[in-house]
């Protein structure tokens, strides 16, 4: 049965031409009590083999092709077993069985691999016509006055096939990097109550630490567009009392590290120590980031109730413990947000910024420069000067870093200075320009990690990749050579 591809390749079934079981013998010859067995035997064959001749002749007409073989190879199964139960089995026999056995599945798996033909709908009433047989698969050609084969409609290809790389960035902006308007206000309120019940609580527990008012900041206050993964910055200031306190650069202390500053205590002999409420933190006479980050830490997962504070909200608020960062997650029913609390005190320039950060090793006491009021305010600059897309291309590349597992690790700084590095030596800087631009940032984002050195934009002695440990360098370098090569596989 190799052909079943059409009536003319089935071959007609019969009784006769199933293999049959032959009759043992005894020494060659046959009993008289053997040989009246086997003619009755012969006689409930002939009738048995009639029947089903006159079946499966009636069969192809009724059940096609199809179903009158199927109906051959189960009369050749019943009519095994009707021999296996009335006859002693020999060697010969059980061959024989499963040689057939193995043929008649080898035909029935030709048999489910061949197409059937659809049967014919019965027509609701005798006026309506008799719906043509929809035509299977494969369209094999078929007699001139065959139905004529529908023509197939037309498939159209998937639109991101057709789009460039440039408007899938833009695509990937408008749906997973803009916040709509209404969600950056909504953030706004939702950050600016936190920043009250925050700062309620800090007066309350620490009565006797002056800290300032919590201002929420961040990209969701610089312009009228903000990017989903940028979190809202809370400055816990640090009101520290002029003449007692002084700076001294990283590269000035045991650290020798050019990123932070030292805040030092002075004026012991005419204050001594104790004078200070922030006397408490000091650490070989200078102001511990580090222990001021343990108490805060200890304040926001433990002490803090926050489920008062979001049922009051009308939000869900909790600390993020796994975080070295102090962040707060916070999940509203229209959007999710997350705020990052940095203590902070002033710097040495008018405007700058000091953070307690989580730093390892030496310049763990230490207070890191905050270089994002200045990016952003070049940013800014830059933008208005040209009508460029600087800003945008630094939410792309924070979006992307953001759900990326070894990309997250690059902070927003490192990115801001990327872009300010590219804005101020390229010069088109229109909406037409922004796919080649981010191409651009990946190939400078390589070679900085190549080289593990990305220098500050304003002050070129500080590497902003020396927090990064060589297996995050490697793993991130990994992932923008593939995303160079592939750059829609980062979107």
């Amino acid at each position: 049965m190799g052909g079943l591809g059409g009536p003319s390749a089935v071959p007609r079934l019969t009784l006769k031409s199933l293999p049959l079981r032959s009759t043992p013998r005894t020494n060659g010859r046959l009993t008289m009590a053997e040989f009246s067995q086997n003619r009755g035997k012969r006689r409930d064959g002939e009738v048995l083999g009639g029947a089903v001749d006159f079946l499966l002749a009636n069969a192809r007409l009724v059940l096609g092709v199809g179903g009158a073989a199927v109906l051959g190879i189960a009369t050749l199964a019943v009519k095994r077993l009707i021999d296996r139960a009335t006859s002693p089995r020999d060697e010969d026999d059980a061959k024989q069985d499963s040689t057939c056995l193995e043929d008649s599945w080898q035909e029935l798996s030709l048999l489910k691999a061949t197409p059937r033909l659809q049967p014919r709908p019965r027509p609701a009433a005798l006026s309506q016509p008799v719906p043509p047989p929809a035509p299977s698969p494969p369209a094999p050609e078929g007699p001139a006055d065959a139905d004529p084969p529908t023509s197939p409609q037309p498939c159209s290809p998937a639109p991101s096939a057709r789009l460039t790389f440039q408007e899938k960035l833009l695509a990937f902006e408008r749906d997973h990097v803009t916040m709509p308007v209404a969600h950056v206000a909504l953030a706004k309120e939702l950050a600016g109550d936190i920043a009250l019940e925050l700062q309620a609580y800090l007066r309350n527990r620490f009565p006797e630490l002056p800290f300032g008012a919590l201002v929420p900041g961040g990209p969701l206050y610089d312009g009228p567009q903000a990017g989903a993964a940028d979190p809202v910055r809370l400055l816990v200031p640090l009101a520290l009392e002029p003449g007692l306190w002084s700076l001294v650069p990283g590269v000035d202390t045991v650290a020798r590290d050019p990123r932070c500053w030292a805040v030092r205590r002075t004026q012991l002999e005419f204050h001594p120590r104790g004078s200070s409420p922030w006397d408490r933190f000091l650490v070989g006479g200078y102001l511990s980031s580090r222990v001021l980050l343990e108490l805060l830490r200890k304040a926001l997962t433990a002490s803090v109730n926050w489920p008062a504070i979001g049922s009051l909200l009308g939000c869900l608020i909790r600390p993020c413990v796994a975080s070295e960062e102090l962040l707060l997650e916070v999940q509203h029913e229209r959007l999710d947000l997350r705020v990052a609390v940095l203590l902070a005190t002033a710097g040495a320039q008018a405007g700058d910024l000091l953070l307690a950060w989580p730093l390892e090793g030496l310049a763990g006491n230490l207070w890191l420069q905050d270089w994002y009021p200045a990016e952003a305010a070049r940013l800014r600059a830059l933008d208005e000067h040209d009508a460029g897309t600087r800003r945008r291309l630094l939410r792309l590349l924070c979006g992307v870093c953001r759900g990326h597992p070894a990309l997250g690790r690059l902070g927003r700084s490192p990115l801001a200075q990327v872009v300010l590095h590219l804005g101020e030596r390229e010069a088109d800087w229109g909406e037409e320009a922004l796919g080649e631009h981010f191409l651009q940032a990946l190939e400078l984002l390589i070679g900085s990690l190549e080289r593990a050195s990305l220098p500050c934009h304003f002050s070129r002695g500080v590497n902003l990749l020396d927090g990064l440990r060589e297996e995050d360098i490697d793993d991130m370098g990994h992932a923008l050579y593939w995303g160079l090569r592939a750059p829609e596989g980062l979107l």
